[in-house]
């Protein structure tokens, strides 16, 4: 997805307030041996925290999302143009009415909770039972925008389809 040069990208990093919590996390666990045991247990403690702690988060917040001719990426997931069908920006409010009361099981879920919006992607495959993609962004009309581009539809309406 790299060599289109209109190609839309961005990763969903963790925000600067989880990595200060992952520290936090680290110092108490560094403190906790520390005060009990000898010195290098409380540092083969924290090294090991750390590594437990930033190696979950990091490889939690480096998730691409990404919308070129290939279709959209979310995460490990792809989905084909041919199969990208009506596509939503949903502001928190909605994405958590989708997330909860207004889900489908069924559906295909890359979310973030520190991302404010989304993209909710119908599914045009008579063959998937995956009835929509709910995808984070950052900048979901952007994301939107690309994916209207890609698959043609650059007349889709902007806003939430309720169902």
């Amino acid at each position: 997805m790299h060599d289109d040069p209109g190609a839309y990208e961005e990763t969903l990093w963790a925000p600067l307030s989880w990595w200060c919590l992952a520290t936090g996390a680290v110092l108490a666990v560094w403190w906790c041996f520390f005060v009990a045991t000898p010195a290098w247990w409380a540092w083969t403690a924290a090294v090991v925290a750390g590594a437990a702690v930033f190696g979950g988060l990091l490889r939690y917040s480096r998730t691409p999302v990404a919308s070129s001719s290939d279709g959209l990426r979310a995460g490990r997931a792809v989905l084909p143009p041919a199969h990208i069908g009506r596509v939503d920006v949903l502001d928190r409010d909605e994405t958590r009415r989708l997330l909860g009361v207004g889900a489908d099981a069924r559906a295909y879920l890359l979310v973030r909770s520190y991302c404010a919006g989304a993209v909710r992607v119908a599914v045009r495959d008579d063959r998937d039972p995956t009835p929509y993609w709910v995808v984070s962004s950052r900048h979901p009309d952007d994301l939107a925008g690309h994916l209207r581009r890609v698959t043609g539809s650059g007349g889709a309406t902007l806003g939430t389809q309720h169902t």
